[in-house]
């Protein structure tokens, strides 16, 4: 199959071996690693996938669950999933929309404000970390490309 798709794209700079790497996201995978490693050490018990969920509520408090979706890319059973271990955590609460009882929207609570600026830190801390001698310029370079590949792909 990869052999079918290097042979057919003319824009394709990858080796074989490497387009798999590529398409997996070796690197997203690997700072999440390595942010999760650095929660632990500092007894943050939340998993990346529920911190993420945070990160787009600290961002606008009060989301429903479908714009939670759209925010992480992920599914709406994952969505419930994630939401109901935060809740069991006390990290969130779910309350009726007053316009549509159909809809739950997530609102943080007291402790998940409270982790808001040490998980921030940690992130910016792993993110610095794994940047290590990539200059300003490879980093703009990287962040058009992805958004190019993105907006092919939308």
């Amino acid at each position: 199959m990869i052999s079918c798709i290097t042979n057919y794209m003319p824009n394709n700079q990858f080796k074989k071996g490497e387009l798999y790497s590529f398409i997996t996201g070796k690197a997203s995978t690997a700072m999440a690693r390595r942010l999760q490693k650095n929660f632990k050490q500092n007894g943050i018990e939340i998993t990346i996938e529920q911190w993420s969920v945070l990160y787009h509520l600290w961002k606008v408090d009060g989301l429903s669950q479908q714009e939670l979706c759209n925010a992480t890319f992920r599914d709406k059973p994952s969505i419930t999933r994630l939401v109901d271990n935060l809740e069991k955590l006390k990290m969130v609460k779910r309350v009726p929309s007053k316009e549509d009882r159909r809809i739950n929207l997530i609102f943080l609570t007291d402790p998940a404000k409270k982790l808001q600026e040490q998980t921030m830190e940690m992130a910016n801390q792993t993110l610095n970390e794994a940047l290590g001698g990539v200059t300003p310029d490879e980093i703009e370079v990287c962040k058009s490309v992805l958004q190019k590949v993105y907006d092919n792909l939308k």
